[in-house]
């Protein structure tokens, strides 16, 4: 692969705090869990080692708390070869999540608390418009405030930046800020909100796809799970296939290491389908895996699936 340029990813770290069970329980009920684990998370962070993992270069403007949970987040990204772009908040906590993975089939039901990341305002990425635009790629999420997604959005594009937004967890979203979008990468529930349009199929993500481009977004895709991708442009409209590794253990990040995935690629210069068909080997390696940054493979295991 050609040299990567530069990537920024602004979102959240949480603490994954998994539970493993036959089912959740019912309200007032306790189960007994069949294993629990403790590790990195947050939609924005797991992208970010992602992209690091794939040896591209990244910076993660984020907010941290002053706890035990951010120190994890700080050896974390030194790791996996993040650079740090984040603040630290002593009055509020680093993020946590809890995740119920279904002991069957690997899926998975999550609450996130994201803590000081809530805080992570305008003011913060306007103190960081240099990196942005300094970017050839940005990235976000929403489980940051949306007005400070939308405001590096608008950094980012006013700077020529190409931009992707992943627009979970879900939320309604007017037609000016995905008008700031280059990508936008949902998955099914996420495209009906954004949407009103049930994905429940290829077909029906295309209706939907098309909703997208109505509104102003430059490309959708919309992540399918086994089913793969589908890209869709004013020109183009592609389903891309799932990568089917081995068998699959737990599908919590699989989101996160396709758009890191993706991110990677297009800085590659790949094209943007090759970079979806790059996202969809990433996404299929890790859910062979537990965990979610933990689960994100390195570039050699890619390109061994990839180019097979």
């Amino acid at each position: 692969m050609a040299e990567s340029k530069a990537i920024v990813v602004l979102g959240v770290f949480v603490a994954d705090t998994t539970y493993r069970a036959e089912r959740p329980p019912r309200m007032g009920e306790t189960i007994i869990g069949k294993s629990f684990a403790l590790g990195p998370g947050g939609k924005g962070s797991n992208q970010a080692v992602a992209i690091a993992r794939l040896g591209a270069k990244v910076s993660f403007i984020s907010k941290l708390g002053d706890d035990a949970f951010a120190d994890m987040a700080l050896k974390t990204w030194a790791e996996a070869g993040v650079v740090s772009a984040v603040t630290k908040d002593s009055e509020s906590y680093t993020g946590a999540a809890y995740i119920f993975v279904e002991e069957a089939s690997g899926n998975n039901a999550i609450i996130v608390c994201p803590g000081a990341a809530t805080t992570i305002g305008v003011a913060d990425v306007e103190a960081k418009a240099d990196l942005i635009r300094a970017a050839a790629i940005f990235i976000t999420q929403l489980e940051q405030p949306i007005e400070t997604a939308r405001r590096a959005l608008e950094i980012a594009r006013e700077a020529g930046v190409t931009t992707i937004l992943n627009p979970a967890p879900g939320a309604p979203l007017d037609a000016a800020m995905l008008a700031l979008c280059d990508y936008v990468t949902p998955n099914e529930t996420e495209t009906e909100i954004l949407t009103g349009i049930k994905v429940d199929s290829p077909d029906s993500a295309q209706v939907a796809a098309d909703v997208l481009l109505e509104k102003g977004v430059g490309a959708a895709i919309i992540t399918l799970g086994e089913a793969g991708a589908l890209y869709r442009t004013a020109e183009c409209c592609e389903l891309l296939p799932a990568f089917h590794v081995a068998q699959v253990v737990e599908t919590t990040g699989a989101g996160d290491a396709f758009n890191g995935g993706f991110a990677t690629a297009l800085a590659r210069g790949f094209t943007p389908l090759d970079a979806v068909m790059f996202g969809c080997a990433v996404a299929g390696i890790s859910v062979t895996r537990a965990g979610t940054a933990s689960s994100m493979p390195n570039l050699g295991e890619v390109e061994a699936v990839f180019t097979a």
